[in-house]
């Protein structure tokens, strides 16, 4: 699975207490030859790892380290090498498993626990900038589903929806003395009163930034019959036939993701710069640690590819030499940004990644606290 199939609901279900032992293994992948080539040596090794962890649990019986095995086979069988991105992660119980393939890089490790590791999970969802864009005409009304790495049609909540088809009514007609205007008829309306009830509630479940397609007509009847689409970060006032190619809904929308980009990127440097100015700025990896854990911050900004390794010493974080892994030191945590970004986003933060070296005089992060 990719990280779009990340919603609020599948999250809160893999972080639910499980019997243990819950099985988490991820690694890094390569997308091209010839580095992809070392990726399969590389989880049947893991795999083999886990397999041994497992015999050597005395808290794991005989039958359920078999179950995971087996389910642990079945989940390498599902592997496509052809859409390998940055990392694999890769959970297991005696009864399912699941494989996601992200576009954000991983440690390698095997964690066994009461529930599934869900850090990389949740740090590739924030990088990946998904948003919702909604196309809508008089008859009928298509979700997309976007990200950074291009905008696809997804069948949920509802949507896609189609107005019934009525047979035309002459004798109505006749009495209101002329065919009605298509966005002043009562039947349009009531179709975009669906629309509405359906997107209020897609956005409730799955909050991200909307974009809007439609002609002036159909975006201003979506406004007068409902409030969903009135935050909307961009609009474009564009025909939607039902069977626009996602390419030309992209290559429509592109200005309006560009200038949403760019009042998001203005919208944290102003925030951060009246955090400091009301010095309730914090910077580095240690002090946005500390800030997260006493459940202080409000924003979180972390370059795009900022990683880093780090022995937890005290409630504090110190630099290790590079190459140090988790297997040489339990308390290594080599995916220490991930797991700042799941805890942030549990406390109620925002979360945004700008470019490299934009926060190069702040240890590559910085947040804006609460108090």
């Amino acid at each position: 699975m990719d990280t779009d199939a990340l919603t609020a609901g599948v999250l809160r279900e893999l972080r639910a207490t499980r019997p243990y032992p819950a099985l988490s293994l991820t690694m890094p992948t390569h997308r091209t030859a010839p580095d992809n080539a070392q990726d399969p040596v590389r989880l049947r090794n893991l795999v083999a790892e886990a397999g041994h962890r497992l015999d050597a649990d005395p808290r794991v019986s005989r039958e359920t380290a078999a179950a995971i095995r087996a389910e642990l086979d079945r989940a390498v069988d599902e592997v496509d090498p052809r859409r390998a991105l940055d990392s694999l992660v890769v959970l297991a119980t005696a009864d399912e498993h699941q494989v996601w393939q992200l576009p954000r890089t991983a440690p390698e490790r095997v964690v066994l626990s009461d529930s599934y590791l869900t850090r990389n999970l949740v740090a590739a969802k924030a990088q990946a900038r998904p948003y919702w864009a909604l196309t809508v005409a008089a008859d009928h009304a298509t979700l997309w589903n976007g990200t950074d790495g291009g905008i696809e049609v997804r069948e949920t909540g509802g949507f896609p929806l189609t107005a019934p088809k009525e047979p035309p009514n002459p004798q109505r007609e006749e009495r209101i003395g002329d065919t009605p205007s298509t966005f002043t008829d009562e039947d349009t309306r009531n179709f975009f009163r669906t629309v509405d009830e359906k997107l209020r509630a897609l956005l409730a479940a799955d909050p991200r930034p909307l974009y809007v397609m439609g002609l002036p007509p159909a975006l201003s009847l979506l406004d007068d019959v409902g409030e969903s689409a009135k935050a909307a970060v961009g609009r474009v006032a564009k025909g939607a036939p039902a069977d626009l190619p996602p390419a030309e809904v992209l290559r429509e929308l592109r200005p309006a993701l560009e200038e949403g980009a760019r009042q998001a990127t203005a919208d944290v440097g102003r925030r951060l710069d009246n955090a400091r100015s009301a010095h309730t700025f914090a910077g580095g990896l240690d002090e946005v640690w500390a800030a997260v854990r006493e459940g202080r911050v409000g924003l979180i900004a972390v370059e795009e590819h900022f990683q880093t390794t780090v022995r937890v010493s005290d409630g504090h974080l110190e630099p290790v030499p590079e190459g140090t892994t988790a297997a040489e030191d339990p308390e290594i945590r080599e995916d220490i940004v991930d797991e700042l970004i799941e805890a942030a986003l549990d406390g109620g933060a925002d979360v945004v990644f700008v470019e490299d070296d934009s926060l190069a005089g702040h240890g590559r992060i910085a947040a804006a606290l609460r108090f």
